[in-house]
């Protein structure tokens, strides 16, 4: 087993496929599948699961690719400590339902951090996808919330596919709306109030069960009702339509301007948002530099 193998493998997860792993690595398809096969061979294990959709992962290579980034990780610490190396390209990738939080976080973590050279990755993107990405390891962290509607079956979902939750904070319901909005003035408001509003919601695809909501109260009847993809769209017609979303009233000001606010909903009920990772790894150490930078926005927020 050598170094190069151990990147090899960090850079087939990293792009999601051979072909392309190979192709940023300068070398042939056929050379990259063969240096993963002998390695496979070595080790006694399956590294990655191939079919006809692709490869993934296997329970195996999931935990061998967490020893592997943090040998590859000291190895370039020893590097720059005792021969004056350059650094090497720091690498990241986190999936997360629309927070701004966590695009802050993001933000903070790259200033402080982010060296000459980096290649970080954030998604926001759908439920299901987060779980996909943490779970064949395209990311190393998921961020998404847990309700007494959803929890069953949402750590049942996480249990089998080898992911293990973490909460970041507990936060009861609020709506987002433009500070134009007649809500907007309250101090807070009930379900009752919204009826005449546009509902907006983030789309899930063709995984598009309450489940995977990533709005409480996503089973109630709606009059008026519209699904976007992108947070920036969401919040355009906010403004635009007097619409709102049901979120944990979380905003920064910095990332979205002053134009929208966040009043309390008169709900018993309570949003309990976390981080998922998989179970047969360990953190990099710029995973922990974002989670270290998502708790103290939150902690600002929150306490």
């Amino acid at each position: 087993m050598t170094l190069q193998q151990l990147k090899y493998v960090i850079e087939i997860v990293l792009c999601g496929s051979i072909n392309e792993a190979a192709r940023r690595l300068y070398m042939s398809q056929p050379s990259l599948s063969k240096a993963v096969k002998e390695l496979e061979k070595e080790l006694g294990i399956t590294i990655f699961t191939r079919t006809t959709r692709g490869i993934t992962l296997s329970p195996d290579g999931a935990e061998f690719l967490g020893y592997a980034r943090q040998v590859v990780e000291q190895t370039e610490l020893l590097e720059r400590r005792y021969f004056d190396t350059a650094p090497t390209q720091q690498l990241f990738s986190v999936s997360t339902q629309h927070y701004a939080f966590a695009v802050n976080a993001f933000v903070e973590m790259i200033k402080k951090y982010g060296a000459d050279e980096y290649q970080f990755t954030l998604r926001e993107t759908r439920t299901y996808e987060i779980i996909e990405d943490v779970k064949n390891l395209r990311s190393e962290i998921g961020i998404l919330y847990v309700s007494s509607f959803n929890e069953k079956v949402m750590r049942q979902m996480l249990k089998e596919e080898g992911l293990e939750f973490n909460p970041l904070f507990e936060a009861s319901p609020h709506i987002f709306v433009s500070s134009e909005n007649p809500l907007a003035c309250k101090k807070s408001i009930t379900l009752e109030d919204l009826e005449e509003y546009p509902r907006l919601s983030f789309e899930q695809g063709e995984f598009n069960s309450f489940y995977y909501s990533e709005e409480i109260f996503s089973t109630i009847p709606h009059k008026k009702s519209i699904q976007v993809s992108d947070r920036a769209t969401l919040f355009n017609l906010l403004i635009g339509l007097n619409g709102y979303t049901i979120s944990t009233g979380i905003l920064n000001s910095d990332l979205n301007g002053s134009n929208i606010v966040s009043v309390p909903l008169e709900e018993d009920e309570s949003i309990s948002v976390g981080w998922i990772v998989h179970k047969k790894t360990q953190l990099t150490r710029m995973a922990k530099l974002y989670l270290q930078e998502l708790e103290q926005i939150i902690d600002s927020h929150v306490s």
